[in-house]
């Protein structure tokens, strides 16, 4: 038995830690169009300051090691949502800009939608996703929490609470949606082109290890795995259930460094 899972080990790498001094988390943008839109995931920033006392929260060991461990990723568009009921009674989205919005109303109705109202938590509360291409890949076990931007200060609060998750992006690099649950459906819901948008934080085995996260390939391995897991909830319940499958038919090595592209007029 125990050589059995010596194998295994040996076969899989994804199932044991690396031993490198970081550990490495990519990122890719999984579109064609508008990339230039979605900015690159940073480390989060404060525009405090400098600390005048030696006390100072900023130097807090727990601050500074908690604030390390997130990234911030920032809102891709300005726009001013309002809900509302039709004649009908059903649930839609108005973008309160009307002709002044930045954002045509074909290609927001293209990323934003309601949930169906059956699927929502309460039913005073509607749930709105945006579709995002932000895709994060480990080849070691590392697991993503996406999490609101709780550090990130808003005079005017949005009306609802940004809906988290947690998954294994070492078996589940899965393309992110940002999701909301409107409780204030009087409010309108605002969202501002790169105020941070939600935060994403990563847990390893070994605490220790920072985070080093970096631009990603998507090499032919990585896309025949985002094929694999893609639109997966639409025909099964509870996603884990597959990640036994993911985890088993999972190639060697998913991750590797963007190639940079040698700038125009280079002759190589």
């Amino acid at each position: 038995m125990f050589e059995r899972l010596k194998a295994m080990v040996v076969d899989r790498p994804w199932l044991r830690a690396g031993t490198g001094r970081g550990v490495d988390v990519g990122w890719l943008l999984d579109t064609d169009k508008a990339r230039f839109i979605w900015a690159d995931p940073r480390r989060i920033r404060r525009g405090d300051p400098p600390p005048t006392h030696a006390k100072s929260v900023n130097y807090c060991p727990s601050v500074l090691d908690h604030e390390a461990r997130m990234f911030e990723v920032p809102c891709p568009i300005d726009v001013r949502l309002r809900f509302r009921r039709n004649e009908k009674g059903q649930p839609v989205l108005v973008n309160a800009d009307g002709d002044r919005s930045s954002v045509r109303s074909k290609h927001l109705n293209q990323m934003i939608s309601i949930v169906g109202q059956r699927e929502w938590r309460h039913p005073e509360r509607p749930v709105i996703q945006i579709i995002t291409p932000y895709v994060f890949v480990a080849d070691e076990p590392v697991w993503m929490t996406q999490m609101p931007p709780i550090s990130h200060y808003r005079p005017d609060p949005w009306p609802g609470t940004m809906i988290g998750g947690r998954l294994p992006i070492h078996l589940w690099p899965r393309q992110m949606m940002w999701a909301f649950e409107w409780y204030d459906t009087a409010k309108e819901l605002v969202l501002k082109r790169d105020e941070p948008w939600f935060y994403v934080r990563f847990e390893t085995n070994d605490p220790s290890r920072p985070v080093r996260l970096f631009e990603a390939e998507r090499t032919p391995e990585l896309d025949d795995h985002l094929k694999g897991l893609s639109a997966v909830a639409n025909y099964v319940d509870r996603t884990f259930s597959l990640f036994k499958v993911a985890q088993a038919r999972r190639p060697a090595r998913l991750l590797e460094r963007k190639r940079q592209k040698a700038p125009a007029g280079t002759v190589s």
